[in-house]
């Protein structure tokens, strides 16, 4: 047995010799095949890498032949550009001899980069307003003709942001990516192609909507002396477009940055900043901007209402645009005129104003409502830039210095102001429950002039005076807080059916309030049906009674609990 074992370790001895024999084997065999495979991977590298050298010289070589034909094609060309040298700079203007072929209006390089505006053509020099900064141009530097015209970009795209004179943003970096450019100046639309003024833009402001409507295209001037809430009824008359539609258009001139920026917070806060565009030419910028200003704010315009939507454009003010103007004319040296504006003065205003219209229908019926601000000094209503203004606009509201130190706000002087578009802008409801409304007033200011003498008078002259003073209570309103078309005429009908007969002078103030905010809070319905219907129908006339009957009861429950 003991044999048999050795037989077998040795057995198996052999049979792992034989495996390890067989393996061995197998082993150089794939070392073979391994360097077979890695000679001819090498091979095909050598082969590509000769074909490619092949193909790139031939590529090469069909470039080099089509460059050398194409040469042969090119013609020499002369261009030739119209340049000229700086004569003097400074202030603003700039004197450049040379520019033989440039016209009006046109762009000009300096080689700084800025550009600047011919404005002035003489004989043998040209007359510049600079776009930018003057520094560091100096006389005798090269000045090339752009051949081009000033162009502003237009669009949607610029709603809610602020922008400069030229377009360019200065609220934040992000480029706008606008829908097109367009030139600053351009002729007014014919007369073929308005249609009149037939519709009503609510300011929100009472006094204004019930006694000086304005309506959709109209040209309505403010005036008034510094201080006196000038830029508050403009401003308020954007915000009262939040839900309408309409587009508004701020353009600030020359105004003080913290002035500005005042503005632009207001609208901020009252979430209309996303329907206005603001155009910023502050009191530091050159007098250059200051000038294109409300052209490139009428220019944004006229984009929205050849899109056959309505606009509302402000220019805050127009007093210092002509100033610019003046000093732009005098550095020029052009001859002066009265008070030292040059006699184109009202040129550049009415071609700017004239372009506020309302288009027929056929014409896609868009409109652009103008607000021109003009300071006056003293009250001065006959100065000239004012008498220019009054004579191209249709209308004037004349804020008065007197009734502001008396605590009447909105400080509108009935008796100077007027709307020459009249009742046709009003809404029928609204024309209807006014009626003589500013006749009594004219009526109360002649009769309350007696009664400073210590004059005794009737009953009815008494009646008359307290009802008077109600009326200018009504009138009166804070600043930033319009009154919807619904809310005016219910507190309109509540003064023509006497509600306010029974209240005190000195109570009429916090009845309306707590009567704008009973109707708010409960008769939301009938404020709406009220927006819909152009007429006050009887149902809607026995809804306001019966509401405002309510109202009297929760007043006296007030006035008890008060008590």
């Amino acid at each position: 047995m003991k044999v048999c074992s050795i037989d077998r370790e040795e057995e198996e001895l052999i049979l792992s010799e034989e495996q390890q024999r067989s393996l061995s084997k197998k082993l150089v065999e794939s070392a073979k095949l391994v360097t077979s495979k890695e000679a001819f991977l090498e091979s095909i590298r050598q082969r590509a890498e000769s074909e490619n050298e092949n193909k790139f010289e031939n590529i090469i070589q069909k470039i080099i032949g089509n460059l050398a034909e194409k040469s042969t094609e090119i013609r020499p060309q002369v261009r030739f550009t119209t340049v000229g040298s700086v004569h003097r700079i400074g202030n603003g203007v700039a004197t450049v001899s040379g520019l033989p072929d440039v016209s009006i209006d046109e762009i000009v390089t300096f080689p700084t980069g800025v550009e600047g505006m011919v404005l002035n053509l003489d004989r043998k020099h040209v007359d510049l307003i600079m776009l930018g900064s003057d520094q560091g141009i100096r006389g005798g530097d090269l000045v090339q003709a752009t051949g081009k015209r000033l162009q502003v970009p237009v669009g949607s795209q610029l709603l809610g942001r602020v922008v400069n004179p030229l377009g360019k943003p200065i609220d934040r970096d992000e480029i706008i990516e606008a829908s097109e450019h367009r030139l600053l100046s351009k002729i007014a639309p014919g007369v073929i192609e308005r249609t009149p003024v037939n519709e009503s833009l609510f300011t929100g402001t009472k006094m204004i909507d019930m006694l000086f409507p304005i309506g959709r295209g109209q040209r309505e001037l403010i005036l008034g002396d510094r201080q006196t809430g000038k830029t508050t009824l403009a401003v308020d008359a954007i915000l009262n477009q939040k839900h309408t539609g309409v587009r508004c258009v701020y353009v600030a001139i020359g105004q003080k940055k913290s002035s500005t920026l005042s503005v632009i917070e207001t609208l901020r806060e009252k979430d209309v900043m996303s329907n206005t565009v603001v155009v910023m030419s502050s009191s530091d910028d050159p007098p250059a901007l200051r000038y294109l200003a409300p052209y490139a704010g009428m220019t944004m315009a006229e984009y929205f209402l050849d899109q056959g939507q309505d606009v509302l454009i402000v220019f805050d003010d127009l007093s210092k645009h002509a100033d610019a103007y003046r000093e732009l004319s005098l550095l020029l040296r052009r001859p002066p005129g009265r008070e030292a504006y040059p006699g184109d003065i009202f040129y550049i205003h009415s071609r700017l104003l004239e372009r506020a219209c309302k288009l027929k229908q056929s014409n896609g019926g868009g409109s652009i409502t103008a607000l021109p601000i003009a300071t006056t000094q003293n009250g001065n209503i006959s100065a000239y830039i004012t008498t220019n203004l009054i004579s191209i606009t249709d209308g004037q509201l004349v804020l008065d210095t007197g009734l502001f130190n008396q605590e009447q706000k909105p400080a509108i002087d009935i008796g100077r102001s007027v709307s020459r578009v009249g009742g046709a802008a009003q809404q029928p409801a609204m024309r209807r429950l006014v009626g003589n409304l500013k006749l009594e007033l004219s009526q109360y200011k002649e009769v309350e002039h007696f009664t400073r003498f210590g004059t005794e008078v009737d009953e009815t002259t008494r009646r008359q005076i307290n009802k008077g003073q109600r009326i200018l209570n009504i009138l009166k309103q804070q600043p930033n807080k319009p009154y919807s078309y619904s809310m005016t005429i219910v507190v309109l009908y509540a003064l023509n059916t006497g509600h306010f007969d029974q209240v005190p002078i000195n109570d009429v103030e916090n009845y309306e309030n707590s009567l704008i905010d009973f109707f708010l809070h409960r008769e939301n319905k009938l404020l709406i049906d009220i927006r819909k219907e152009t007429h006050l129908s009887e149902s809607i006339t026995d809804e306001l009674d019966h509401a405002l009957s309510a109202f009297n009861q929760y007043w006296l429950e007030i006035g008890d609990e008060n008590k």
